[in-house]
């Protein structure tokens, strides 16, 4: 990137001055001084290449940082009014011409109150309409159940039977039912004994199961009981008063019941309809209405027992009993239809009683069988109920377009009139009026935006504190990156939306410096935020939350879908800890809880859409800023990358001569807390630069001719091909637009070390021919030495791979020794002295590599040779 460039040459000059002060360490202080010195200034998860600036913050970057934030924070600083409410005015103001201004704390109050006044939006609960259905369901299924046990109702021809004489005859008290029957006998006894017999039967067995239900009846309050004969007096059963019948008249002489209409044709009827059949079918018809009056019987017993339950339901009389089926159906729909509709309407809290019983009524008369009216008028009164609540989001939204409508209060201002007299308090309308005419005086509130800046640097104080600790070499280019994430916060407050960008910083600056660096500028903009400007505390917790979740968890995931799926869980938490929030102070209850709840989805999906922005953005700024993150490296480390799959097929030596250095270094840095990742995808690019000339290594000749000694013959030449493939490396890593840490690993893993092959041969020919001259500069790699411990511990691993390799039947302690040998050549050679790793250290990386030498060249059984078959 063009931008690389720039940012190493404002470093250049301090890298010269850490490297002075490197030196003069060297001269004044012991061997073990300088260790621990480097010990302590470099980290184990190190990611810088050369070039990269470390140490304490340029004062410039604080400077920019502190005049920056307090820039955006403060911002409502900058243009105050001199003139306050409350204050005294310095001198008298007057008009300086003619105006008409609104008064706005007027026309607020006549918004006020017409909102106050405003009637509230009422909304059907159909919970409450749910419950009263399901309450008259179960009403109707009980006198369902109640018919049942009548049997169904006429029990027979309507044309011979009429249905009054039918309800008379099932429902009539005992006495007048055995006068009936003796009346039927008497007008038979001239004609026919076959009758008599017939009617003393029914008698008989109507009066044992009397006897055995030994059980009041219910009866209507008109029924009346009578003596079944004249020349006898009534038993006492036959003179218990009915369960309901408390008003029953006195009893009656015979005679009277020839005046009782019912009876009169109920008799006529039976008479002619033995005239028209037979004496056979009469008694056969008498049969049935025995059967009905048992069936009668039975659900005045189950009525009663619903009464004792429940004396206020509307099944208190035995109306709904004499109701024919036909009618009992219509009733019924009539019923549900006339609740459907009375809740549609809807029934307001509050509505007196009579105007419900009107409205009922009023239903009820055109869908309910005129005789079934009263019935189903007390049924609907006994369970409808108020249906109606309050649509809090139509009433505010009505009550706004109401105030909205309200017309401003303007007051007429005359040129010259005095405004505010010296003295004098001012007031809001004071205000209102100076700010029309711009005579409000405005200036900056310099010790406010001093007292923010105070508060600021502290801030960013505090963060180069934590900046120092954090295993992580900081670039210039790295704290701008820092500011700019911060400053988009403030900035989209500023902007009048609580949603602001807290995710996507989270997520940024956790996967890009680590959870240390997310959590603590997001708890530093979290409190300076709060200080400085006006905003919600709830908002400012719960996208604060949202933040400090992607900033403890980015940097540990692989994967952009685990990114992802940690942007559902930012999105989750913010939208969680606001509602939560609100419901802890309160806010979330009653009619405000659908505000709170609409509320707390808006944080979830600003929490969404920043983390989905900062997904979009990373690659780009991984580019631009030069950056290294876990979920890059490993799309480096894929060996389906372009210049991976070039260099197995070009030179497939050097590949897995790759793979093995590969796997002794990252054992050694998981060993010792270095950034793995880094190591891996840094050792499989190390070689790339091999590619220009692949026979000129020994790797790729597979068992051919050394090309140097058949061909060039010519040590100098050949160490000079040997170094070009630093230079051809990082000319190939910048084509690929490789990252300057992974760059890194390309020249720090030779550092400034001797090709000794061809030194030697140089200086054997030196002997032989005294005019040549070596000079050991020349079969010297160009450096620089390792800046990391990563790439040190690369530099290590490539010097033992080959050895490793050559060894066969060697043991642990032989290998171990060659190994100690090769690295103790490294530390006197002064490769390492930048690297920042240890004495120490270096003896338990040749332990390391010994252990996977090993796994690699671990003994086989010798499986017996097999002679082949005849």
């Amino acid at each position: 990137m063009k931008t690389q460039p720039f940012f190493q040459s404002l470093t250049q000059r301090f890298i010269h001055w850490k490297r002075l002060s490197k030196a003069l360490h060297r001269l004044h202080l012991s061997k073990s001084t300088v260790k621990g010195k480097y010990n302590k200034q470099r980290a184990p998860h190190s990611k810088t290449t050369t070039g990269c600036l470390s140490g304490k913050p340029a004062p410039v970057v604080f400077v920019i940082a502190v005049v920056s934030l307090t820039g955006v924070m403060g911002q409502k600083l900058y243009n105050q009014p001199q003139l306050k409410m409350g204050s005294t005015a310095p001198e008298t103001i007057r008009a300086p011409y003619s105006s008409l201004i609104e008064d706005t704390n007027k026309t607020e109050a006549r918004r006020k109150d017409v909102s106050k006044a405003f009637v509230p939006v009422l909304m059907v609960d159909e919970n409450i309409n749910q419950q009263i259905k399901l309450k008259l369901q179960k009403l109707l299924a009980r006198g369902n159940e109640i018919r049942a046990a009548a049997d169904s109702f006429p029990f027979f021809d309507t044309f011979v039977l009429s249905i009054s004489s039918q309800r008379y005859l099932r429902s009539c008290a005992d006495s007048e039912w055995e006068a009936l029957l003796v009346a039927l006998e008497h007008s038979n006894e001239k004609k026919s004994g076959v009758l008599t017999q017939k009617l003393k039967s029914i008698f008989i067995k109507t009066k044992e199961q009397n006897q055995n239900l030994n059980t009041p009846r219910v009866g209507d309050a008109e029924n009346v009981f009578t003596p079944s004969h004249p020349d006898r007096t009534l038993s006492s059963s036959e003179s218990k008063p009915s369960l309901l019948n408390v008003n029953s008249k006195p009893e009656v002489k015979p005679i009277d019941l020839f005046k009782s209409a019912e009876f009169t044709q109920a008799m006529a009827e039976l008479e002619a309809y033995r005239l028209k059949s037979s004496t056979q079918k009469l008694v056969s018809l008498l049969d049935k209405v025995s059967q009905a009056r048992q069936g009668y019987i039975q659900a005045t017993i189950k009525l009663s027992q619903l009464l004792s339950e429940n004396p206020q339901t509307a099944y208190e009389t035995t109306l709904f009993l004499n109701l024919s089926d036909e009618d009992w159906v219509k009733t019924q729909k009539g019923i549900q239809q006339s609740a459907e509709r009375i809740l549609a309407q809807g029934i307001s809290p509050g509505l007196p009683p009579a105007i419900l019983q009107n409205a009922v009524n009023l239903h009820v008369r055109n869908l309910v069988p005129k005789q079934a009216e009263s019935f189903a008028q007390k049924l609907l009164v006994d369970i409808l109920e108020p249906n109606l609540k309050q649509d809090e989001e139509q009433t505010q939204l009505q009550a706004a377009m109401a105030a909205a409508e309200v017309k401003p209060v303007i007051v007429a201002v005359e040129q010259g009139e005095v405004i505010i007299r010296k003295g004098d308090r001012i007031t809001n309308w004071h205000l209102d009026i100076l700010e029309h005419y711009h005579l409000l005086r405005r200036e900056i509130n310099w010790r406010g935006l001093l007292y923010l800046a105070g508060t600021v640097s502290g801030g960013v104080g505090i963060f180069t504190l934590v900046e120092r600790r954090i295993k992580y070499r900081w670039r210039q280019s790295d704290r701008l990156l820092v500011l700019l994430l911060t400053l988009s916060t403030p900035l989209v407050l500023t902007m009048g939306t609580p949603y602001t960008t807290w995710s996507g910083v989270g997520l940024l600056l956790g996967s890009f410096y680590g959870a240390t660096a997310g959590v603590t500028v997001v708890g530093l903009l979290m409190i300076l935020l709060g200080m400085s400007l006006e905003i919600s505390k709830v908002s400012l917790f719960a996208g604060a939350a949202g933040g400090l979740l992607g900033s403890c968890m980015a940097h540990r995931l692989r994967s952009r879908e685990e990114l992802a799926l940690l942007s559902v869980a930012i999105a989750f938490t913010e939208g969680g800890v606001y509602l939560l929030a609100q419901i802890f102070l309160g806010a979330a209850f009653g009619p405000s809880f659908y505000v709170v709840l609409k509320e707390a989805g808006f944080f979830a999906l600003s929490g969404l859409a920043w983390s989905i922005v900062a997904l979009g953005l990373s690659p780009y700024l991984e580019k631009l800023f030069d950056l290294v993150t876990p979920i890059r490296l490993a799309e480096l480390a894929s060996p389906n990358r372009p210049l991976l799959k070039k260099l197995a097929t070009v030179a497939p030596g050097t590949f897995q001569h790759t793979l093995f250095v590969s796997t002794l270094a990252e054992a050694a840095a998981k060993e010792l807390g270095c950034n793995i990742e880094l190591v891996r995808a840094g050792t499989l690019y190390h070689d790339i630069g091999k590619m220009h000339d692949p026979q000129s290594f020994i790797e790729n000749q597979m068992g051919g001719p050394n090309k140097h000694d058949t061909e060039i013959k010519d040590p100098w030449h050949s160490a000079d091909i040997i170094k070009k493939h630093v230079s051809e490396g990082l000319a190939m890593a910048k084509k690929h637009s490789l990252p300057s840490s992974i760059q890194a690993f390309i020249p720090e893993h030779q550092g400034t070390m001797q090709i000794a092959y061809f030194y030697h041969q140089a200086q054997q020919m030196a002997k032989e021919d005294p005019s040549l001259t070596v000079d050991e500069a020349d079969f010297r790699y160009d450096g620089p030495i390792p800046q990391s411990r990563e790439t040190g511990i690369v530099m290590l691993a490539d010097s033992c791979e080959a050895a490793l390799r050559s060894l066969k039947d060697a043991s642990c302690e032989q290998a171990l020794v060659m190994v100690n040998n090769i690295l103790r050549a490294r530390w006197k050679d002064k490769q390492l002295v930048d690297s920042g790793l240890t004495r120490e250290e270096m003896t338990r990386i040749a332990e390391i590599f010994v252990e996977v030498w090993q796994q690699f060249h671990h003994k086989r059984i010798a499986y017996p040779k097999l002679k082949s078959g005849n």
